[in-house]
């Protein structure tokens, strides 16, 4: 089991949620490191439906007195309850972790998240830096960070089973959408769209369906953390910039299981896709987990000049062009000089697949599989 860099959750002693997908390690982080916790699965069948009925129940399977840590997985199956552990909060001082997929499933379903008396982290796939020696580029970018895709003997048939797993239990379960075969359709039409401008008319075209629905079904894939959607950065913007968000799967595993391979594809057409959402979800969990606070966009003119990511926050403005050749042009550089044209504060980095470090126009160029392993170095200037 990898040493996982969330570590501030604890030191508070303060209730908190953790976020995050089916899969990234939040209930083993749990057991792991409050290893005298009172655990209640909300994904058992008879613990589900005694606290649906009765959220009340809760207090009685709390031992009075009890000092130590209340873990409620999967908070989600029953949001009423969180109206009870507000009480218990109040009323025992009682201190409760509370996992889910998404915060925003439940401020729909009308809850506070407590009213600020419980802090909010996200756990993520691991990253390179937790992998530490066992981080091997080109296996991250076919199977991805998933926790358990290290000890898994066929790590593809691992991730196949995932993404079943999720449309049923999550999806089909939740009560997101009734039609599972034209939600299957349309992740893997949208598969086609990672790390790409994203054209919602284009995607209900492609997977026959309404554009309405289609719209719907993102909502559901941000909702369960599955995907992002990166808007354009248009601070202080001086020229006409693009109006669509990028679009991005939240593991590289998870959308090459979602990309459908055969004889006529192209193994480079998913690399490139492949390679920027392996450095977006290492960028998003080094900022979550260090609380760096920066904000992610991307850059992109009408004329086509474009930067992969920009953070921007209390720290100051990083932009990212990601590049998997091992041998730059100066063409490579043409984005992130245009970026610097209109913020000449900003600090830019092209990372790429050679091996030399190198510095040149104001630009530093790195190696990807170095820059990952020191992003905190990097964000934290």
């Amino acid at each position: 089991m990898y040493s996982r860099l969330l570590k501030e959750p604890l030191k508070t002693g303060k209730s908190f949620f953790l976020f995050g997908p089916r899969g990234t390690g939040k209930t083993t982080w749990l057991k792991s490191n409050i290893p005298r916790s009172l655990y209640l699965d909300l994904l058992g069948f008879d613990l589900y439906n005694d606290l649906l009925a009765r959220p009340g129940r809760l207090e009685n399977l709390i031992q009075p007195g009890f000092k130590d840590w209340i873990i409620l997985d999967e908070i989600q199956k029953v949001p009423a309850l969180l109206n009870e552990v507000h009480r218990l909060i109040e009323k025992h001082r009682y201190k409760f972790v509370l996992t889910g997929s998404s915060a925003r499933s439940l401020r729909k379903k009308g809850t506070n998240l407590l009213a600020g008396r419980a802090l909010t982290y996200r756990m993520h796939p691991l990253t390179a830096i937790e992998l530490g020696k066992d981080f091997n580029l080109e296996r991250s970018l076919k199977f991805g960070h998933l926790p358990s895709i290290p000890s898994e003997p066929d790590p593809g048939q691992f991730l196949n089973a995932y993404v079943q797993a999720y449309l049923r239990e999550e999806v089909l379960q939740e009560g997101l959408t009734r039609n599972l075969g034209s939600f299957s359709r349309f992740l893997e039409t949208t598969s086609f769209s990672q790390g790409a401008v994203l054209n919602t008319s284009e995607v209900a075209r492609e997977s026959g369906l309404e554009r309405m629905r289609v719209e719907s079904y993102f909502t559901i894939l941000e909702d369960l953390l599955l995907a992002t959607r990166l808007p354009v950065f248009t601070k202080r913007a001086r020229r006409r910039m693009v109006t669509h968000p990028k679009f991005y799967y939240f593991d590289v595993g998870v959308f090459r299981a979602l990309r459908p391979m055969g004889p006529l594809d192209s193994p480079e057409e998913a690399e490139g896709p492949g390679l920027e959402t392996l450095c977006f979800q290492e960028l998003n969990a080094i900022n979550d987990y260090f609380n760096f606070q920066y904000e992610f966009y991307y850059w992109r003119t009408s004329n086509g000049a474009e930067v992969d990511f920009i953070l921007y926050g209390p720290k100051g403005i990083l932009a990212f062009e990601i590049k998997r050749s091992v041998r730059l042009a100066r063409k490579d550089l043409k984005g992130l000089k245009s970026f610097r044209r209109d913020f000449p504060e900003a600090k830019l980095y092209l990372l790429y697949g050679g091996v030399r470090e190198e510095f040149e126009d104001n630009i530093k160029i790195l190696p990807i599989a170095q820059a990952l392993q020191n992003l905190p170095d990097i964000l934290g200037v």
